[in-house]
C-alpha cells in the first residue's frame, strides 16, 4: 500500500484518491462488478462469461475493454480465443470482502431473531 494510503500517516494524495475513485466508478457497474467477480474465481473467455453474467457478447466485450483499459484485468491469446484475467489482485480482494460482507448482513436479516421466553 502507498505511503499516507494507510491509518494515521495522513491523507491520501490527490492523485492517489482520484486513481481509486476511478476504480470504484468503473466496478459501480453491477455488469462489470460481475464481470470482476467472475474473473476472480478464474480466468475465462468472453463467450463463457457472457453467458455466465447474463450478457451480450458485444454488451460483455466493451465490460471488458473498460476493465482492461483502467488495469483491473487483462487478457491474453490462447489459440483463436482471447482470455482474460484479473490484472489487480487488491482489487479481486477489495470486491471479494465487500460482497461478502453484504451477503453476511442479507443474510442476517434472512433470520429470524429468536426471542427468548425466559424459561
Amino acid at each position: 500500500m502507498a505511503a499516507g494510503a494507510g491509518g494515521g500517516a495522513g491523507d491520501p494524495s490527490p492523485e492517489l484518491l482520484d486513481e481509486a475513485a476511478a476504480a470504484f466508478g468503473l466496478l459501480a457497474s453491477p455488469s462489470r462488478l460481475h464481470l470482476v467477480w467472475a474473473l476472480s474465481q478464474g480466468e475465462c473467455d468472453v463467450s463463457h462469461l457472457a453467458e455466465r453474467v447474463g450478457g451480450t457478447l458485444p454488451a460483455v466485450s466493451q465490460h471488458l475493454a473498460k476493465l482492461k483499459l483502467a488495469g483491473l484485468v487483462r487478457s491474453r491469446r490462447e489459440g483463436r480465443r482471447q482470455v482474460y484475467l484479473v490484472d489487480d489482485p487488491g482489487v479481486v480482494t477489495v470486491v471479494q470482502v465487500m460482497l461478502g460482507q453484504l451477503a453476511e448482513r442479507e443474510e442476517r436479516a434472512a433470520v429470524p431473531r429468536r426471542r427468548w421466553s425466559g424459561a
